[in-house]
C-alpha cells in the first residue's frame, strides 16, 4: 500500500473514533512514519529483534498539566506505517488496527498507563494478543 493510501487509511480509522476522543485531541498531532527507530525500542526497552510498535505517544499527558503548562508544540502520536502493514493484511484490518493504536496512544494522552488500558482496550474491540508487538 503507498503511503497516500495509508494515510486515507488512517483519516478513515480517526473518522470511525467517538466524537468524544476527536474533541479531547484537538492539539495533538497525528505523524505518520515508516517504522520505528532502534533507539526508541530500546528506550521503551523493547528488543529490536523481537518487538515493534504501532504507535508512540510523546508529550504531557493531561493529567501531569498544571498551571505551567501552555504556549507549547501539540503532543504527537506516531503511527508506524510498515510494521502496521506488516500485521494486516487486509484494509479493514488496518484501519481496525490503526483505530486501536489510536485509542492506545489517546490513553497515554489521558495519562492512563499500559496496564490501566487493558479494560478500556477490550470495551473497543481488544488487541490481539501477540508477544512480537507493543502499541
Amino acid at each position: 500500500m503507498k503511503r497516500d493510501e495509508f494515510e486515507a487509511a488512517v483519516a478513515e480509522a480517526l473518522d470511525g473514533l467517538p466524537l468524544e476522543f476527536a474533541e479531547l485531541i484537538s492539539n495533538v498531532s497525528i505523524q505518520v512514519r515508516e517504522t520505528p527507530d532502534i533507539e526508541t525500542l530500546r528506550n521503551l526497552d523493547l528488543d529490536p529483534r523481537h518487538h515493534t510498535l504501532f504507535g508512540l505517544y510523546t508529550g504531557v499527558p493531561l493529567d501531569e498539566r498544571g498551571g505551567w503548562y501552555g504556549n507549547v508544540l501539540p503532543d504527537v502520536i506516531v503511527l508506524y506505517r510498515r510494521p502496521l502493514l506488516d500485521a494486516c493484511p487486509t484494509r479493514a484490518q488496518l484501519i481496525h488496527q490503526i483505530q486501536l493504536t489510536l485509542l492506545h496512544e489517546i490513553g497515554h494522552h489521558f495519562g492512563l498507563s499500559d496496564e490501566e488500558m487493558g479494560a478500556w482496550e477490550q470495551e473497543f474491540g481488544g488487541l490481539e494478543d501477540d508477544e512480537t508487538i507493543t502499541n
